[in-house]
């Protein structure tokens, strides 16, 4: 799932959870224990999620109670706009709460470190899945002491792009394999179509964290604070050549990101998988106009994706039925078919690796010219850069809002914006700055 508005309810949400538990002694998670061979499963779960991850659930429940005769799976959509206020009410006062819930990859950290007894440590039964999964969001989900999720969907970025502003600029968009490649088919595109390259919310972050995920790095390294690395300053940096040049369109938020897109100002645009359910579903009419091809590399040779969104299931230390919350989340997400089904249907894209095998991968998409679009994607999966996350990512992002901005609004100079992001965050948070 897309994370497009997470920003500003999670950092409220985790701030509050931060200040929580700070008189409380630290517990550790519970292990969930390996369930009886012999034990049937027997009772009743409660699941929160939203939207589309919502009514997959909700579809696909009945089959698994079908399946266990006696089990209910009772699914709650709850929206989104209020989705973390709710958890981290639950998580601090210890009641309230669910089975299991549905997490972002991005609150996943935070909730480990600020409830350590919050989440079930899902490593006795899961463990042996970790070679099936997009090792990326595998790491979103677990830190040193254990693992408090199982990813469910992915979110694999590539370069989507507009066949028609592309072959008027005579360029081919199978050379485009470096940044620098994209920005030197940037100055010829917009010159012969006065189009820009893509859309960015210069005010966001965001294009910057998908940059620096594509380095292969988080906000965090080794526990220090990295936001001023060498691998940041490289991501910013790129993004301010593309401003200088005046490659980006500078759009207010998903809205203006979408209105654009559909009014044809860009060229290209650099994100996640499951942007083709937008194109397809608020812009018809322009099917046949756009391609995808991997994300540009920093260096020839280097990672050519990075990660957007994705989503996870916990399990929660209030659960009273953890046999039954497991096998719902592995039946659901360890396996195949249903995680072919919710591609199909709902448009999840799988972080299980066996399902990318399925042949709907290789099935020609109509609105892409007959590109094999899915396939693209799926293959990408494996290689997308882990990154290390933390509690304190989202104390990071707030002051990326200021950093980034500064550099690419008002000229500041990449290197000493993010050196101060880095004090700042440093000084908030006790962890050394990375050398």
């Amino acid at each position: 799932m897309k994370t497009t508005h997470v920003i500003a309810a999670l950092t409220a949400g985790l701030t509050l959870s931060a200040c929580a538990t700070g008189g409380a002694p630290a517990k550790e998670a519970p292990k969930l224990a390996q369930p009886s061979a012999a034990a049937k499963l027997s009772g009743k779960i409660e699941i929160w999620s939203w939207d589309v991850a919502a009514k997959a659930l909700q579809r696909l429940a009945p089959e698994f109670e079908k399946e266990h005769p006696g089990v209910e799976v009772d699914v709650r959509d709850i929206g989104y706009d209020n989705a973390y206020d709710k958890i981290t009410v639950g998580l601090k006062s210890g009641s309230g709460l669910p089975d299991v819930i549905t997490l972002e990859d991005t609150a996943i950290a935070g909730y480990a470190e600020n409830f350590p007894g919050g989440l079930v440590d899902l490593t006795p039964v899961a463990a042996k899945y970790k070679a099936d999964f997009d090792p990326a969001k595998w790491a979103a989900a677990s830190n040193a002491k254990g693992l408090y999720a199982l990813p469910w969907d992915s979110a694999p970025v590539g370069l989507f792009y507009r066949r028609d502003y592309f072959q008027q600029a005579g360029v081919d968009p199978e050379s485009v394999a470096t940044w620098d490649d994209l920005v030197k088919a940037g100055e010829k595109i917009k010159q012969a179509t006065g189009k820009r390259l893509f859309v960015s919310d210069l005010t966001n972050p965001a294009a910057f964290t998908t940059l620096l995920q594509q380095l292969g790095q988080g906000y965090v390294k080794n526990g220090e604070v990295a936001v001023a690395s060498p691998a940041a300053v490289r991501a910013l940096t790129l993004l301010k050549t593309l401003k200088d040049k005046d490659l980006l369109q500078n759009e207010k938020g998903w809205d203006g990101r979408v209105s654009a897109t559909k009014q044809g100002k860009a060229a290209t645009q650099p994100t996640a998988a499951w942007w083709t359910g937008t194109l397809t579903g608020e812009m018809p009419e322009l099917s046949g106009k756009f391609g995808v091809i991997p994300l540009p590399a920093f260096d020839p040779g280097g990672a050519r994706t990075s990660a957007n969104g994705g989503s996870a299931l916990s399990i929660t230390a209030q659960t009273r039925n953890q046999d039954l919350a497991w096998a719902f989340m592995e039946w659901l997400l360890a396996g195949k078919d249903r995680q072919v089904s919710m591609m199909r249907t709902e448009s999840l894209f799988p972080a299980y690796l066996p399902a990318l095998a399925d042949p709907y991968f290789d099935e020609p998409q109509p609105y892409f010219g007959g590109q094999k679009v899915n396939r693209l994607f799926a293959d990408q999966v494996r290689h997308i850069p882990p990154v290390e996350l933390s509690g304190d990512d989202k104390q990071a992002e707030e002051l990326l809002k200021k950093a980034v901005p500064g550099v690419l609004l008002n000229g500041a100079d990449p290197r000493t914006a993010l050196d101060e992001a880095a004090r700042q965050l440093a000084a908030a948070t006790e962890r050394k700055v990375a050398s």
